[in-house]
Order: C-alpha cells, then sequence, then structure tokens
C-alpha cells in the first residue's frame, strides 16, 4: 500500500529497488529515519518485530494517533474546507498548549496535504480535499498495529535495537540538503553524518542506507557495498523535460 502522507525525501519512487536488496529472514526491521513510511508500507511486513522511528515529535503523534484513533482524526476533518484561511489558521495555532493529541494530529496531517511541497510553510493552492484523501486511513492503521512507533535519535534507535538478525533502513536527512527538512528537534550536519557511518560500522546487525549520490558520502561509505540507482526529479530540465536525480543504495552484506 501507498503512505497516507507525502515527505520530504519520501521513498515512493526507489521503494521497489530498496526493499529487492533486502536480506531474507530477518527477525526485527526498524526503519530509523521513517519520514512517512514508504517503505514500511510497501510490504505487508517484514519481520516479526518492526519498529518505526522518527525524530520529528508531531509526525510521530500523528502515527501514533493513526494506528489508535483512525476514526477521531477522520471525525475532527470531515468538515474542514482546504482553504487559505483555514491553513492560516491552523498555522498560528497549531503550537497551543490546550490541543489534544488527536487534534494536534490532525492540524499536523491537514498542513501536510495541503501546502505546497508538504513543506508545512505555505499554502499549495491544491483542489483535493484532505479528509477524502483519508480514505485508507483503516488499512494504514492495520498495518500500524503491529509496528513499535518510537520518537528518538538514530543513536538511542541503533543501540537499542541492534542484534544478530536485525535489519535498519536508513533514510538520513541527505548530504547538503538537510536544511530542506523539518529538523526542528536535531540538526543534523557533517558530525551527524559521520557519526551514522561510525555507528553503522560496528552494529551486530545489518542495514541498508539511502544517500544522495555525492563524493562525502561515496568516500564515507567506501568499505561497503554501493549501488547508483536513478529516479525521475520533479525539477524541470531547461526543455520542460523531467531530468534523473542520481542515488546511492549502500548495504554492509
Amino acid at each position: 500500500m501507498d503512505s497516507f502522507i507525502p515527505w520530504m525525501g519520501g521513498k515512493k519512487l526507489l521503494r521497489k529497488k530498496i526493499t529487492e536488496i533486502f536480506p531474507q529472514n530477518i527477525d526485527r526491521y526498524v526503519e530509523v529515519f521513517g519520514g512517512a513510511g514508504w517503505v514500511l508500507f510497501y510490504k505487508e511486513k517484514y519481520a516479526e518485530q518492526e519498529i518505526y522511528n522518527d525524530v520529528n515529535g508531531e509526525l510521530v503523534n500523528l502515527f501514533k494517533c493513526v494506528k489508535y484513533h483512525f476514526n477521531a482524526i477522520i471525525e475532527q476533518l470531515q468538515f474542514i474546507l482546504n482553504a487559505r484561511e483555514m491553513f492560516d489558521a491552523f498555522e498560528q495555532n497549531k503550537n497551543r498548549t490546550d490541543l489534544t493529541d488527536i487534534q494536534r494530529a490532525a492540524i499536523f496531517y491537514y498542513m501536510i496535504r495541503t501546502s505546497y511541497g508538504a513543506s508545512l510553510k505555505q499554502y499549495g493552492a491544491n483542489y483535493r480535499s484532505p479528509y477524502l484523501l483519508l480514505q485508507n486511513i483503516e488499512a494504514i492503521s492495520k498495518r500500524l498495529a503491529r509496528v513499535v512507533i518510537e520518537n528518538k535519535d538514530f543513536k538511542y534507535i541503533l543501540q537499542r535495537y541492534d542484534k544478530q538478525g536485525t535489519l535498519f533502513y536508513c533514510d538520513p536527512p541527505y548530504y547538503k540538503t538537510e536544511k530542506v527538512y523539518d529538523m526542528s528537534s536535531c540538526s543534523f550536519g557533517k558530525e551527524q553524518h559521520i557519526l551514522l557511518r561510525d555507528m553503522l560500522k560496528n552494529i551486530k546487525g545489518k542495514f541498508v542506507l539511502s544517500y544522495n549520490d555525492d563524493d562525502f558520502i561515496r568516500n564515507l561509505y567506501q568499505d561497503f557495498d554501493i549501488q547508483e540507482v536513478e529516479r525521475s526529479s520533479n525539477l524541470s530540465l531547461n526543455d520542460g523535460k523531467k531530468g534523473m536525480y542520481k542515488e546511492l543504495i549502500i548495504k554492509n552484506f
């Protein structure tokens, strides 16, 4: 199934290639930088134990509310119009301390769906109804029913869940593009990329890692298996046609 939200760096176009690389017969599957969960939702099940993690607390709250209270999310959005005035009102009130978790989740979902490029920053003038886009929410809730949802940084997750038989899928902010991610809860600079490599280098389990094709990343992971892949880019070239964007898939097995 598809994810129920778009997200910066989402892996909709690469999820087939990524999952084809996954080893068979794993005991534990962990998404370290979960985002919209495009890889997670692509399969009905990867392992007996599955963990979704993201450092963004609002995103994690949305996933938890969809898992446990999807009907309440639907009720919150049922009669809300897709309009700039509503987007601006939510923008002004999203940090109110008297909101329930369900209200926060509904606002966050609405802003993802109605903002330009799912950036949460400006109204996108999209005609689609956020409520109608929730029609697969029950299936999403059932998929998440057996998934542990965490809100930790990658260091904690790699230490907490590492063992033989674990597969970590990592999709960190891409190098030199970190500023376009919503990293309000955690900075991710060059030092964090190096620390991620150092920790992955010493895990007991296996990892599959997605990155942009950059010389720094290639040098950082030169001791591992690196595969080049391409996907279509959302950016148009000078002739108006869509270009191709090169990425790397890195693994330790």
